[in-house]
């Protein structure tokens, strides 16, 4: 990420309008922060829509299984709820049973990125979504980047991104690492935001990086 990034701290009324915004016409967040995992996670879970009662569509892409910092749903649900896992990735505990779980068991991060797509397909042709219903989570881009080439990598997030706008969806992914980290700068032409997350003590933080206001938020408590 650009250190000279933004144009000054918004004022709350023209954040809070932006972040509106985002929600109603589609959005993807690169939240990074060399953070512990509970910082991501609570990032995640606010996210995903836990803390509030309008209906959610929710696909998570598992790259890491029990390391990884998604926030999983911990009961059932009537909300769709769609886990995307390569079959390399393990879960420390079961799903609830409403979770319908996909394995992709191809080695290519193409047939990883055209089961995600399915799935938000067979959504839509059950439910006709709202703007921000469809959430989606990667969990760790880090091993993605570790593990193929960083071309590939965006290509698959591209094609993942792209379809979240398109659902007018919101879609967030992990990737914890330093905010000026090379990975970062790559990927950060595909995000509407980049989201750093940190624990300062007891408490949970996130600052806002806005691209297209060009714009960066105080740390506000999570």
């Amino acid at each position: 990420m650009r250190t000279d990034h933004g144009s000054g701290v918004p004022d709350s009324a023209t954040f809070a309008q932006s972040l509106s915004e985002l929600k109603r016409t589609g959005s993807n967040l690169l939240l990074v922060g060399e953070t512990d995992g509970a910082a991501h996670r609570t990032a995640c879970r606010r996210l995903m829509g836990f803390d509030g009662d309008d209906p959610r569509q929710r696909v998570y892409v598992h790259t890491r299984g029990a390391e990884g910092v998604s926030a999983l749903p911990e009961s059932a649900s009537s909300d769709a709820t769609v886990v995307v896992r390569h079959q390399s990735v393990e879960h420390d505990r079961p799903l609830p049973p409403t979770v319908e779980e996909v394995v992709v068991e191809s080695d290519l991060l193409s047939a990883m990125g055209t089961t995600v797509l399915e799935r938000i397909d067979d959504i839509e042709d059950d439910i006709d979504l709202d703007p921000g219903e469809l959430r989606l989570c990667l969990d760790s881009v880090r091993p993605l980047l570790q593990q193929h080439r960083s071309e590939t990598v965006f290509r698959l997030l591209h094609m993942v991104t792209s379809r979240v706008r398109q659902s007018d969806g919101m879609g967030h992914f992990h990737l914890p690492l330093s905010s000026d980290n090379d990975y970062v700068r790559l990927l950060e032409p595909l995000f509407d935001a980049i989201v750093e997350v940190r624990r300062d003590d007891d408490t949970i933080e996130q600052r806002w990086h806005l691209r297209d206001s060009e714009v960066t938020s105080d740390w506000l408590e999570l």
